[in-house]
């Protein structure tokens, strides 16, 4: 996996969690809904790098 790749994939993870928890904290279901779909966007730029490494190799 790509150092780079690697490092946006667990930014938009943690950003997603940051998202959502303020979501549910002001009842916000708009701003949950989008740090779902951060961690959701951050799980699937993991799996693709982990992926590309095991064709690699």
């Amino acid at each position: 996996m790509s150092a780079d790749e690697k490092t946006q994939a667990k930014t938009d993870q943690a950003k997603g969690k940051v998202k959502e928890a303020a979501g549910r904290a002001v009842g916000n279901e708009r701003l949950t809904a989008e740090g779902r779909a951060d961690q959701a966007k951050g799980d699937a730029r993991e799996a693709k790098e982990k992926v590309k490494d095991t064709f690699k190799h």
